[in-house]
This record gives structure tokens, C-alpha cells and sequence, in this order.
């Protein structure tokens, strides 16, 4: 159903189209669970949402019950079918789900299948995915690689040869679309050769963001080796990458003692810009990280300095990002979630 201003939303939830059950749902959330998930859409399906948003009247709670069930219901299926691919998902949905919802979500989740280039590699090991593409051209790597999940992309990438790497990821990062029929012969002539083979993959277009994701969880070595490779040739490919594998909001995943050696090469009035913006999560991270006087300084300096350019904010926060990854690359801070925690010695 297409929403209209003013409109009574029906009792039905098979009624409603995805927009209406992503604005009920987000009006079901706490504030920051829904800032969260929406941050998760596109934009301009943000823009739908949020006019939906600003027009919905009164929600049936049967209705909003519902599609709370069903958004758990998807989010179970996704995770089973990460587990274990199609057929696991189908079990254990009928097993856990009412039989009528169950069937739903069944058939929702093979349509996402069906739709999903190189879905036949739903239950490939990576190292035995890894041992039949290797030899294959950079570029045809690239076009896998990028339809992989990235911790699975993460993984190929690592174990391919040293020079290899670095063309997967120049090629990864420069693509943006690819001939669906090209996608098709490199799926057909792949899938002739692993039809013993079942995986999960999860759509993903390549790009210099996705080039972020996967090096984000490769071992810093890996990192490293692939980001001087990258450089010699094209070092303004190198700097986006770099600014996009980690953000001002990724600070929180910084231990205490990390972000006390940070803000000993902050000054406190760029700190005070850079913060404008941050989740309130971050704030609290960092004003527990200094003493309850200098905490209250800043705090004040931000009530009282005033509008200030969304561009200086960025600017400042661009610069403290950069001194979070020098000191990660001289080792003397950790940040949770990067690859090679295997090389920390407690």
C-alpha cells in the first residue's frame, strides 16, 4: 500500500508497503536504536521514511506488533542464512517461526538468493574458494571479491600473492558498475567449477568504500603492504581509502589508554569543535578518559562558542583521526575490531 498523508493505516500488514513498515518500525525503537538503523538506508530512501514519518497518524498496536515480529523474523532469517545458507535457514525458521510467517520468510529470503550474483558460493570455505580463483585475472578476483562479505573478501585478499593483492584492490576500488552479463559468464564459468561447492554471499558493489571494509579487518601487515603497493601509482586513491577505513565516530573503539595518548596531542579548542557533532556515546567516552575539570571546560566551551561551519567541524575531526592512526601505525594504541588482534601479547 502507498502511504498518503492522513491516511488510516490498515489492520493488515501485508497491506503496507516497506517504506510504511521501516517508519512504524522506527517509531516502535528508542531514539537512538532508530538513529542507528536509519543511518543504515540509503539516502533517498531516508527521505521516503521520513515523511512517512512526519505524516503517520495513530499505529494499531497489533500493527506495530507485527511488524516488529516480522522485522525480527528477517533479521533471524539473514543470520541463519549467514550460518548456514538456504537450506539451514529453512529448517530452523520452520522450527522457531509460526508456520505461516515461517513460509514467508522463506520466500522472501530465496527471492534475495535468486537475486544475489555468485549465490551458489553460499557455503565455499574461503580457503577452498581461495584455491580456485587465485589464478584467475585480478580483474575477474576484483568482480568476486566485491560481492563477498567483507570479512570472506578480508580473507581471499590475504592469501593471495603479494603483487595480486595490490591489483585486486586497485581494481576493486575503481569499479563501479559491471555489464550484468558480464557478471553472468564469469558466475557461469565459476559456478561449472565449484558445483560442489555452497557458501554465503551478500550483494555487494565494489568501490573505494568497499576497499575500506576489507582492509578494516585485514592484519596490519597485510594492510600496510597492499596501501604502499596502492601508493607508488596512485597515492590520491591511497588518501580516500585511508579516510574512509577510520572515522572520527570509530574513536569509541579506542581502549582508555589509547584515548588518554590522543588527547595528550589535542588541543582543547579543536576538541571542542571536533565534538559538535559526535554521539553522545563518543562524548562520554572521551570525558571519562580526562579529569572531571577539564571535562566541564570543554563542555562549556562548547555551549558557548556558538554556530560553527559543519566543514571546521570535519576538518578538526579529520585531524584527530590522523593522529589516532599515526599512533596506530607506531603501535602505541589499539583499536578493537582491526585485523591482527592475534599479534597482541596480554
Amino acid at each position: 500500500m502507498a502511504f498518503r498523508p492522513g491516511q488510516k493505516l490498515p489492520d493488515n500488514i501485508d497491506e503496507l508497503d516497506g517504506v510504511v513498515k521501516a517508519a512504524i518500525l522506527l517509531l516502535t525503537l528508542e531514539r537512538d536504536s532508530a538513529g542507528k538503523l536509519l543511518r543504515e538506508l540509503p539516502s533517498e530512501t531516508v527521505e521516503e521514511v521520513s515523511r512517512t514519518i512526519a505524516s503517520i497518524g495513530e499505529i494499531p498496536s497489533s500493527l506495530a506488533a507485527a511488524v516488529v515480529e516480522e522485522f525480527y523474523a528477517l533479521k533471524m532469517a539473514s543470520q541463519y542464512m549467514k550460518e548456514g545458507g538456504l537450506d539451514h535457514a529453512t529448517l530452523l525458521l520452520k522450527e522457531s517461526l509460526d508456520p505461516s510467517l515461517a513460509s514467508k520468510m522463506i520466500n522472501q529470503i530465496q527471492t534475495q538468493v535468486q537475486k544475489t550474483p555468485f549465490s551458489f558460493l553460499q557455503k565455499a570455505e574461503s580457503e577452498n574458494l581461495l584455491t580456485f580463483i587465485q589464478d584467475e585475472h585480478p580483474q575477474t578476483i576484483a568482480l568476486i571479491v566485491s560481492h563477498l562479505p567483507h570479512h570472506k573478501a578480508s580473507e581471499i585478499l590475504i592469501g593471495l600473492p603479494e603483487q595480486k593483492q595490490t591489483e585486486v584492490v586497485r581494481r576493486v576500488a575503481n569499479m563501479e558498475q559491471t555489464n550484468p552479463t558480464v557478471i553472468r559468464e564469469v558466475e557461469s564459468g565459476l559456478e561449472s567449477r565449484l558445483s560442489n561447492m555452497l557458501m554465503h554471499t551478500v550483494e555487494k558493489v565494489g568501490g573505494v568504500e568497499t576497499v575500506a571494509e576489507i582492509l578494516n579487518l585485514c592484519d596490519r601487515a597485510t594492510e600496510k603492504s597492499i596501501m604502499e603497493g596502492i601508493e607508488a601509482e596512485d597515492p590520491d586513491l591511497v588518501e580516500q581509502i585511508r579516510r574512509l577505513m577510520f572515522v572520527f565516530e570509530d574513536i569509541i573503539s579506542v581502549d582508555d589508554k589509547g584515548i588518554q595518548a590522543v588527547l595528550k596531542e589535542v588541543d582543547n579548542d579543536e576538541l571542542a569543535v571536533s565534538l559538535k557533532t559526535a554521539s553522545d556515546n563518543l562524548k562520554d567516552k572521551i570525558f571519562n578518559n580526562m579529569s572531571s575539570r577539564a571535562a566541564e571546560l570543554i563542555k562549556e566551551d562548547m555551549q558557548y562558542m556558538g554556530p560553527v561551519r559543519l566543514s571546521d567541524v570535519e576538518a578538526a575531526q579529520q585531524r584527530i583521526v590522523d593522529i589516532v592512526r599515526r599512533l596506530e601505525d607506531a603501535g602505541e594504541i589499539i583499536i578493537a575490531g582491526r585485523g591482527g588482534e592475534k599479534d597482541v601479547v596480554v
